[in-house]
């Protein structure tokens, strides 16, 4: 049984302890937790018999902690992934990984260098429907991948309130991208590989508070495909993702329902059943800790995800201008 600490005590990090408190994992299970406002989460932590400190460091001493799960602000990752490595703990960070490319590269290094492992949490590949359309791209049953689209957006910005870290440019650049755009270039790289270009444009239309609402790109993989991406933070809630081949194409709507459409326009339904994929993700973590798996989102990935979200925070910045992701390795 892998005991864990959990870092920030949020809506996020409540729904990654709970997904395996609820009903008991025989995997991991959270002892401990830090916190910025102990106070806030102290009744919480009472209930789910979690070690309630604000005290990073002291976690990362503590032997009967086998590893952290750190649900913290963005720009806090690269430097909390670092320490726990260096104090031997195994590392689950959620998505985006961090930044900047050279931070998740250097951060992935340390725990490398440590022999920890260094999970993060892209909870969308753990859906059945995206295992499924990943088979049957990797298959070749879609043919030559020509294009790829995807959305994901919700309505979370209109309910942000002045101040909240997530509400700002510094956590947040160009909109939704770090929230759920990120998901769909995880996606992208998870079904085509690497991407080597991207133009972005984002812009903040009807919010108050420090956040784009609407931002767009289009990509261009170093395979040649091309694909387009959108995510907004002031609309009603849509996850979708398709990718189109010279035999037809695949449309994966709302994480459960897959469409299969052949060359000749014949279009299959299939919908897969819900699943809890933070309790997934996190027993992968687990099983990744014990050595007997591998975890399915590979480090590179995730790193190569960071450099498509910095690449594209650059092109905002210069109107939309095309940049080169950055391709450089560990």
């Amino acid at each position: 049984m892998l005991k864990v600490a959990i870092v920030g005590l949020g809506r996020w990090g409540q729904r990654l302890v709970e997904s395996v408190h609820t009903r008991a994992s025989a995997k991991l299970r959270f002892t401990h937790a830090v916190a910025r406002t102990p106070d806030k989460v102290r009744a919480y932590c009472g209930e789910r018999g979690l070690v309630l400190t604000r005290d990073l460091a002291q976690v990362l001493a503590d032997p009967a902690v086998g590893a952290v799960v750190l649900a913290t602000p963005h720009s806090q990752h690269a430097g909390q992934v670092a320490a726990a490595a260096r104090a031997g703990k195994h590392v689950f960070v959620e998505k985006p990984f961090t930044l900047d490319a050279a931070s998740a590269r250097a951060a992935a290094r340390t725990c490398r260098d440590a022999g920890v492992v260094l999970a993060l949490g892209h909870n969308r590949r753990f859906l059945p429907a995206f295992v499924e359309m990943k088979r049957i791209v990797a298959a070749g049953e879609l043919g030559e991948v020509l294009h790829l689209e995807g959305n994901f957006s919700g309505n979370f910005g209109l309910g942000y309130q002045p101040g909240a870290w997530r509400a700002t440019q510094g956590e947040s650049p160009i909109g939704g991208m770090t929230a759920m755009g990120i998901h769909i270039i995880d996606a992208f790289v998870g079904l085509a590989g690497p991407i080597a270009s991207i133009r972005c444009e984002s812009q903040r239309k009807v919010l108050a508070v420090d956040l784009d609402d609407t931002t767009s790109a289009f990509v261009r993989f170093a395979g040649g495909a091309t694909g387009c991406m959108s995510t907004l933070t002031a609309t009603g809630r849509i996850v979708r993702l398709q990718v189109f081949g010279t035999r037809g194409w695949l449309h994966l709507l709302d994480h459960r329902i897959l469409e299969i459409c052949d060359i000749d326009g014949k279009v299959r339904r299939i919908e897969f059943p819900q699943v809890d994929t933070e309790r997934a993700e996190l027993e992968a973590f687990a099983d990744a800790v014990a050595g007997v798996a591998i975890y399915p989102v590979p480090v590179e990935d995730a790193i190569h995800g960071v450099a498509v979200m910095e690449a594209a925070v650059h092109s905002a910045e210069r109107g939309g201008e095309r940049m080169a992701v950055d391709g450089g390795t560990e």
